[in-house]
């Protein structure tokens, strides 16, 4: 393993432990309101919020395992059915973003599932006032195309994340919040492939990518 790659890891789990901090965290401070409380309305309300932290980590780790992880216990493909729960669960807190899912295959492969699921994260997390992202794929002529596409009253894409996207960023310059643009660019690059970006100033946020299938 290289220098590059072990840092390169180091970003991956910060931004990991970042995500994961908020409701785990909230998991601890509900237990520790729990043990205090002897209202049982408040101890009711205490439990929701339990429930809803847990729902929210365990949503997170599903995501993660896809979108980072090997995606152990698939074999080569993987059911776009679990790449659709992933992503949906990412938003289903919030309730600020409406996922549209358009994948017309029953299964993609791993890098494909990793390269949808992180677009379609950064392309979500852009739509800082909510609005539509519609994901699509479907495999010919001996490629994947991926579309993702965001549309929102506001969206912030920010310029290191572009950069990433496009390989224009220097790997040791990267941020933990930048690892999985750069993680995307790798993939697609190695394959073969293309990141394509509309402009910053696009009323829309589209990405676009074709993986040649080896």
């Amino acid at each position: 393993m290289t220098v590059e790659s072990i840092d390169f890891a180091a970003l991956l789990c910060s931004r990991l432990c970042h995500d994961l901090l908020s409701p785990i965290g909230a998991l601890n401070n509900g237990l520790e309101l729990l043990a205090d409380e002897n209202d049982p309305e408040m101890r009711a309300r205490c439990l929701e919020l339990l429930a809803e932290s847990a729902r929210t980590s365990a949503n997170k780790l599903k995501y993660f395992r896809l979108a980072f992880g090997s995606a152990g216990g698939f074999g080569d493909m993987v059911p776009a059915g679990e790449a659709k729960s992933a992503i949906e669960g990412i938003f289903s807190s919030g309730g600020r973003v409406n996922v549209g899912w358009l994948v017309a295959e029953d299964s993609l492969s791993k890098a494909a599932v990793k390269i949808l699921l992180n677009l379609s994260l950064i392309a979500g997390e852009a739509l800082v006032r909510g609005g539509q992202l519609d994901i699509g794929a479907e495999s010919r002529e001996g490629a994947t195309e991926i579309v993702v596409r965001a549309e929102g009253p506001r969206i912030v894409l920010d310029g290191e994340l572009r950069a990433a996207l496009q390989g224009e960023a220097r790997q040791e310059s990267l941020t933990p919040r930048a690892a999985a643009a750069w993680m995307v660019n790798r993939l697609v690059t190695g394959a073969g492939g293309q990141v394509m970006l509309s402009e910053p100033n696009d009323p829309v946020l589209l990405f676009g990518v074709s993986v040649p299938r080896r």
